[in-house]
């Protein structure tokens, strides 16, 4: 996922990934968020032997990517 807003600022490209943080100056008017989204996707991620990354974006804005390992191929059933 990228956009192209402000960037997140280095101090806080750990601290994004907490449960329940939210930066003081990252924040959009009207945003009810609680703070688990990146926590979450990080979590998952982990579970599975992966992790998620923020990267800045030159000049602004942020790219988080989700890396998961490559396996076996797994069926999946959808019953």
């Amino acid at each position: 996922m990228e956009d192209d807003g402000p960037g997140v600022p280095e101090s806080e490209r750990e601290r994004i990934f907490a449960p329940f943080y939210r930066s003081p100056g990252l924040r959009i008017p009207g945003d009810t968020g609680l703070g688990l989204g990146l926590a979450l996707v990080r979590q998952v991620a982990r579970y599975h032997g992966g992790d998620v990354v923020y990267i800045a974006r030159q000049p602004t804005g942020s790219r988080f990517e989700v890396r998961l390992p490559v396996g076996p191929s797994t069926t999946l059933s959808t019953a």
